[in-house]
């Protein structure tokens, strides 16, 4: 119910009383209380006074809730890089996938996985055992990489690293080497008018060792085989149903070769000219024309020498001097290589084959060296040619005249049978198995090849 009271008279007529020592307005100073009225009386904290007059401020009750909820927030934040930086991430180990904390070494995860490692043997150079336990640790294969055991505890491992841990190998004691190199030897395979290195040698090797703890000296045979050379011979043969042969000229540039260059112009087809280093002197603007018409050099060697009376050093200097003839008079790099006498053997290979890229002899010989007259050139180039065949013409100041009157001819009957006329390069681009393979520009032995010996097995000299 109401709280009500009952105003009574006061002994003394009260004066009227000013709120907050008169600084109100008169207003909203306290009325008195009329005579034998009943009032209300407010309960403190229910919107009424307390106190004599006065108000207090109320407090914010949100607040310590907005603290507690930024508290919170900050506790999430907190736990979650805590568990992104202690994840689990999943790794391959030995063929099985493992789940490990990320950044975990290599060392934390042998001990979590409590992996079973003993430790290899060490043996004296003669394979007995000096220490059962003296060989490695144990071994470790990180995405394929061997690991160095001093770095397996700072390597860390990633999501989706593959780690295989073994056991530990056997090591030898250390131990003096005395060693024997085995050099390859050359095979050569097929036979044809191309011929290239299609394996380079790679020495073998024996050794003799003595160990520096035991004394003992063991013959450790052959420790390394040798990987032996291969080269291939094989004529081109052009892929699909294109019909291809090239034009060659042997012994070139001589006086008349910008004729001979003006005659393949006029009937639209490419040849392959080998320029001899010893011809460039009298005609070096030749050697550039050539170059400048679009057809390909290739080198005839410095002389007119048969090469495979040549070994060792005198090949060397032969080959070298003719390709660097071409070079100064303008006509480029190349490593191809005719030899006179259309002939390049097994010993030739095995010589230089460092700087020869390609060795192209012919399939079809004019003969026109022996001037036997152009109608004859002529037949013998039209009515035996064959798809993919390399045609041997000569470009000397002595044939010139009989090659000027056979060209056009030659060029006209082999289109009428259907022949297209290209360069060496391009009649090796057609066959699927030569192209890619042949180097034509340069050749340089890889790393850790040697030249070869020639055995009994090597085989016969190669030639077209």
């Amino acid at each position: 119910m109401p709280n009500y009271t009952t105003s009574y008279p006061p002994r003394k007529r009260p004066r009227p009383r000013r709120v907050n020592d008169g600084l109100l307005p008169a207003g909203r100073q306290r009325k008195q209380r009329k005579r034998g009225a009943q009032y209300l009386r407010h309960a403190p904290g229910l919107g009424g006074r307390s106190g004599r007059g006065s108000r207090r401020p109320r407090r914010n009750s949100r607040r310590p809730y907005a603290v507690i909820a930024v508290a919170c927030a900050f506790l999430v934040f907190l736990a979650s890089i805590l568990w992104y930086a202690n994840r689990g991430v999943d790794i391959t180990l030995n063929g099985s996938t493992v789940s490990v904390r990320i950044n975990s070494s290599i060392e934390g995860l042998i001990e979590s996985q409590s992996l079973d490692l003993k430790p290899g043997r060490l043996l004296a150079v003669d394979d007995t055992v000096l220490d059962k336990t003296g060989g490695e640790p144990f071994a470790v294969t990180l995405n394929g990489n061997e690991v160095d055991l001093s770095q397996v505890a700072s390597t860390q491992l990633s999501a989706g690293d593959e780690v295989t841990i073994e056991s530990g190998a056997d090591t030898y004691e250390p131990h003096q080497v005395q060693a024997t190199e085995i050099a390859p030897t050359l095979t050569v395979k097929g036979s044809g008018a191309i011929q290239f290195v299609e394996t380079w040698g790679v020495p073998g090797r024996q050794e003799v060792w003595t160990g520096e703890q035991s004394g003992i000296t063991k013959d450790r045979g052959v420790v390394k085989e040798a990987v032996n050379s291969v080269v291939v011979a094989k004529n081109a043969s052009p892929s699909g149903n294109r019909k291809l042969v090239a034009l060659t000229f042997n012994n070139a540039p001589s006086a008349r070769t910008t004729e001979i260059l003006q005659v393949l112009a006029d009937k639209g087809v490419k040849a392959t000219f080998f320029v001899r280093g010893d011809n460039t002197a009298a005609n070096a603007a030749s050697v550039k024309a050539i170059v400048e018409a679009g057809h390909q050099i290739g080198s005839a060697g410095a002389t007119a020498v048969d090469t495979t009376t040549l070994t060792g050093e005198d090949l060397r200097s032969q080959l070298s001097q003719g390709f660097d003839a071409i070079k100064q008079a303008g006509g480029g790099e190349t490593a191809l290589f005719r030899p006179s006498s259309n002939e390049f053997t097994a010993e030739n290979w095995a010589a230089a084959m460092d700087l020869v890229g390609a060795v192209v002899t012919s399939n079809l010989n004019s003969g026109d060296w022996t001037l036997p007259g152009a109608d004859t050139v002529v037949n013998t180039v039209v009515n035996g040619v064959s798809n993919g065949d390399i045609i041997l013409l000569t470009d000397t100041d002595e044939t010139a005249a009989q090659a000027l009157e056979a060209l056009p001819r030659i060029i006209d009957g082999l289109k009428a049978a259907g022949y297209e006329l290209v360069t060496i390069s391009d009649l090796i681009a057609s066959d699927e198995d030569l192209a890619g393979k042949v180097p034509l520009s340069s050749v340089e032995m890889p790393e850790g090849a040697s030249l070869p010996q020639v055995t009994k097995e090597s085989g016969d000299s190669t030639s077209g």
